[in-house]
């Protein structure tokens, strides 16, 4: 299995990409908005990609938090709020904010599940700070650690309970970078003291299956590599100080963060100690050359990948979607009625 997650460039496979797939063996596939035209078409879709090799429990990812960053978009499937919604419930009432953000996973995962989709990239536990870029902003679940680390319990949770695994993400954490990673190299200068309020949610949810790593520098641990590229802050601070020891995805490897080739980023991350390299944009001349530089994925990253999956498809499919979204709405309803 080639240690990759690749995109997919239209609304259905084409015959290179199912070639190419069949013989890459990828550990898995990611949406977008491009692949995501209709209900039918995308289960068919997510079929066709399971079908390849033929595996029940296919590592089919999107990222679908809610607000702004939506692949699966209304109207054609239903709209979810974005993070910041449950982080001003919380200051209100906590335990109504942690039920709000689990049913609202819960009903987001039973979308995803319907749809043959097993992993979402959700959620961010950037703790939120004044001078968070506006890439983070209003994902957050808040500026406080406890806050984010109850409230990203609960979106695992609840998606966990329809059979999607969820995901930590940008470890070791993105609410200090002052600039979007897409377009250029974040550099964050705070002290090691200064950034264990940074990692604290991701050590209150260690035992998460799935994480990813941030296109970040953070100069107190490497002033050299990011995040994604650093064999130290993987070692030392991911794997050994959160103790997080699941399938570690870097971020999108075609970010502008990061330098050179895209075959060049993917073999650098790997190297570090990332498990899985994730290439969005599904273009041949990329995917062909990660799989040339990155043949096979050892056996640990084998290993944390079958636990990670043991996931999918795992919850209980029942429920009624509605009620779900109207509990929420009701729990959300209690900021404008404090008001």
């Amino acid at each position: 299995m080639t240690p990759a997650i690749f995109g997919i460039l239209g609304p259905e496979l084409s015959d290179d990409e199912r070639a190419f797939f069949r013989d890459a063996d990828p550990a898995g596939y990611i949406l977008f908005a491009r692949n995501c035209q209709g209900s039918e078409q995308l289960r068919r879709l997510t079929d066709d990609l399971r079908a390849i090799h033929g595996r029940d429990r296919t590592f089919i990812s999107i990222d679908q938090e809610g607000g702004r960053v939506v692949r699966m978009k209304p109207p054609e499937w239903d709209r979810y709020p974005a993070g910041e919604a449950f982080a001003r419930l919380y200051q209100l009432a906590p335990i109504s904010a942690i039920e709000a953000a689990r049913v609202n996973a819960r009903a987001m995962g039973l979308e995803l599940a319907a749809h043959g989709i097993t992993v979402d990239f959700h959620a961010p536990l950037d703790v939120r700070r004044p001078e968070t870029d506006d890439v983070i902003g209003d994902r957050s679940l808040g500026d406080d650690p406890v806050q984010v680390a109850a409230l990203g319990r609960a979106v695992l949770d609840g998606m966990a309970g329809a059979g999607v695994v969820g995901c930590l993400k940008h470890m070791p954490g993105h609410g200090r970078a002052t600039a979007d990673s897409h377009k250029e190299m974040p550099v964050v200068d705070a002290s090691d003291e200064e950034l264990e309020t940074d990692i604290a949610p991701f050590r209150a949810l260690s035992d998460a299956p799935i994480g990813m790593s941030a296109h970040i520098r953070f100069t107190a641990w490497d002033a050299e590599n990011p995040a994604t590229q650093s064999p130290w802050i993987i070692e030392e601070i991911i794997r050994k100080r959160i103790g997080f020891d699941g399938l570690l995805l870097t971020d999108d490897i075609d970010m502008q963060a990061l330098e050179g080739t895209i075959p060049e980023r993917s073999e650098r991350a790997l190297a570090a100690g990332c498990d899985i390299a994730l290439n969005c944009w599904g273009k041949m001349e990329d995917m062909t050359g990660i799989v040339e530089r990155n043949p096979t994925m050892s056996d640990a990253t084998r290993r944390r990948w079958d636990r990670a999956m043991e996931g999918a498809g795992a919850g209980d499919p029942g429920g009624d979607r509605q009620d779900l979204l109207a509990k929420r709405d009701s729990l959300l309803a209690l900021v404008e009625r404090a008001a």
